[in-house]
């Protein structure tokens, strides 16, 4: 078990194996026209950097050589992923392969189900690393039972607290690894003079997606599910926002907002501007990845190569007689589907050809060409054993791109130059054993299909209003009748039903 974390010195933020992109997908314009008749593979795969690589570039020269597959990739940035993967499923204009995310969206999730894809599941034993997918992460990804493509594989739970250490230490204070000593501690940033600067700052930096992501991790940890859970008690699936835990842990943290420990204006903070104030000392408590200490450092030296900065990573806060829990912020493990296209891929030869090549990408010197690049040009081995980047801009447009597609983004660490890398893989690794899923992420609810987003919204809305203190528990208890009769009821029915029936 990990007690306290504190990392006294700040290293350099390039390394390699820092990463924890989504291993997520997109989609182009067309299908693949030659796939099956054993041509290069054309793979729909998402872009999270500002600029595309060269196809002829040397990450994409040697995949092709270790895999032994011609492909072509047709990228596409992650700013428009839902509306260019929703116009290709609903014309069925797929490429051979295609890298699925946000599954939870049901339009794609309907597309992905509509006879587009092939169900993999029977061919994965032919393969020496695609049967060794956890099933755990297999399960997750079968959509009504069905595997409709491999999964990409992810840690169970990457998040935690960071906490600025330097600032624990101007205050005199311990590192906290209880819900009730964070909450002081995030009063005492907000009271305090941390700093040292008399300027006023707070302690946790939340933003506008605080129900959906930060919010939700803290109320994990009171013992809210990961989007829904089972109800023992009642014998029903439900809505993690309407469960007990969840409330509990809305009064905690409108207590803390309202003795200024939240910054007051996080309904309307973008997550770039939550960065911007993490690095300008604005606040010192961030609900997010662990491995996002590595980036916070870099861009508080970037403002100020003096700044001193030093965060503890924390993964073991635990609440009152909760047992110790991390909510998945990945899916269970699964970070979408390396999917198959059954109008272009016609026959098994073609999808035992197309599987061949995602077993290839699962091997050792694949995942590391994906993740830091040729040594020698993109990376060297120091000393002790560690990962370093020769030329950061080299990398960024030459290898960051593929890191997103690796299949089994964690199957692989590397150590790296950074301590804060290093102790980001352990922990991460660490939360498995602790991590809450969605038990019904795999089944369907139609009414969740139509309704949910907007009964989300609502909710969200209202659990705003609570924390800017304009609302109370009780109107957030009536905004929840609400939605009971706009299709929350049906969809507590229906997933109960289908989760029975799976668990049978």
């Amino acid at each position: 078990m990990i007690n306290r974390r504190t990392l006294l010195s700040s290293a350099p933020a390039a390394a390699a194996g820092a990463l924890a992109l989504s291993a997520c997908g997109g989609s182009g314009d067309s299908g693949g026209d030659d796939g099956g008749s054993g041509g290069a593979l054309s793979w729909m795969a998402m872009l999270h950097t500002p600029t595309t690589p060269d196809a002829s570039g040397p990450v994409q020269s040697d995949l092709t050589e270790q895999t032994g597959q011609e492909f072509e990739i047709q990228w596409v940035p992650d700013a428009s992923k839902e509306e260019k993967m929703n116009a290709a499923l609903a014309s069925g204009s797929v490429a051979d392969i295609t890298s699925v995310t946000n599954l939870d969206n049901s339009s794609i999730r309907s597309g992905v189900t509509s006879g587009l894809f092939w169900d993999v599941e029977p061919f994965l034993e032919e393969f020496d690393n695609l049967k060794g997918i956890d099933p755990k992460i297999i399960e997750a990804a079968r959509l009504d039972g069905v595997l409709y493509g491999v999964p990409f594989q992810k840690p169970l739970a990457r998040y935690g607290v960071l906490i600025r250490q330097d600032w624990l230490d101007a205050l005199g204070l311990d590192v906290p690894h209880t819900i009730e000593d964070l909450g002081e501690v995030a009063k005492a940033f907000a009271e305090g003079d941390p700093t040292g600067t008399g300027e006023s700052v707070t302690g946790f930096i939340d933003r506008e997606e605080s129900f959906k992501v930060g919010f939700r991790s803290l109320a994990g940890y009171f013992g809210a599910g990961e989007t829904f859970q089972l109800d023992e008690a009642a014998g029903k699936i439900i809505p993690a926002f309407i469960s007990d835990a969840w409330k509990e842990a809305m009064e905690w943290y409108q207590d803390i907002y309202a003795a200024g420990g939240v910054n007051q204006e996080f309904i309307t903070t973008q997550k770039e501007n939550q960065q911007q104030a993490i690095a300008q000392d604005k606040g010192g408590i961030v609900v997010t990845g662990l491995f996002e200490a590595k980036n916070y450092v870099a861009l508080a030296d970037s403002i100020n190569p003096d700044s001193g900065v030093e965060w503890t990573l924390i993964n073991d806060i635990t609440y009152a007689d909760v047992p110790r829990r991390i909510v998945s912020d990945t899916g269970g493990g699964m970070g979408g589907l390396f999917a198959l296209s059954t109008q272009s891929l016609t026959s098994e030869d073609d999808v035992r050809r197309a599987l061949t090549f995602a077993d290839a990408l699962m091997t050792e010197d694949a995942h590391n060409l994906m993740t830091n690049g040729i040594e020698g040009t993109h990376y060297e081995i120091d000393s002790d054993g560690a990962v370093e980047i020769i030329d950061q801009t080299l990398w960024e447009q030459e290898v960051q791109p593929y890191s997103s597609s690796r299949i089994a983004e964690s199957a692989f660490t590397y150590k790296s130059a950074d301590e804060y890398v290093n102790l980001a893989n352990e922990m991460m690794a660490e939360n498995d054993e602790y991590a809450i899923t969605n038990p019904v992420q795999s089944l369907n609810s139609e009414t969740f299909n139509s309704q949910w987003a907007t009964i989300e919204q609502d909710l969200n809305d209202a659990y705003n209003k609570f924390m800017m203190g304009q609302a109370s528990m009780s109107d957030y208890e009536t905004a929840i009748e609400t939605a009971r009769g706009q299709g929350l009821d049906d969809i507590i029915a229906e997933y109960t039903e289908a989760y029975e029936e799976f668990n049978a």
